[in-house]
């Protein structure tokens, strides 16, 4: 396993990260930025987030795998998998706690956008911790390359 393993960690960890600086950092600023219509510029966005949260939970549950199946008992003695587990609820909590309470309001505010409406305290305030939520994920994640680029090979 460890001759595809490995390569296949790397292209997960790759995937995921770079998925979440890219769509974070670039994408989403660039759309909203680009974009007059403020309201298609994030549902593009939220599609993108929403990926990016797939993405994440396909690359944890391998990363997470690979990690035991390779270091066995030490697995937990380590930071690599922690960092991972908590990247990993952290995507959870977002696709499956943030995100349908989004949607959720979005749907309220129907027929009126979401931030002209009643809902819009809520939904600034739901927004916000998902934006935190994705901003400790992202650090994370850029701590976890680190530490794989520099940590010595079994």
């Amino acid at each position: 396993m460890r001759q595809i393993g490995r390569p296949v960690f790397a292209l997960a960890l790759t995937l995921w990260v770079g998925a979440l600086w890219t769509i974070g950092g670039i994408v989403a600023p660039v759309l909203f930025s680009s974009l007059a219509d403020r309201s298609l510029a994030g549902q593009i966005a939220g599609r993108l987030f929403s990926a990016v949260g797939w993405i994440g939970v396909g690359a944890a549950l391998y990363l997470i795998l690979f990690i035991v199946i390779e270091r066995g008992s030490q697995s937990f003695r380590g930071a690599s998998v922690w960092i991972v587990l908590l990247m990993f609820l952290l995507t959870l909590a977002s696709q499956f706690g943030i995100q349908p309470i989004l949607a959720q309001l979005k749907a309220e505010a129907f027929p009126r956008e979401v931030m002209e409406s009643l809902v819009r305290d809520r939904f600034a305030a739901w927004h916000g911790i998902s934006s935190v939520l994705y901003l400790i994920q992202s650090g994370l994640g850029g701590a976890l390359v680190v530490l794989e680029a520099t940590s010595p090979r079994r």
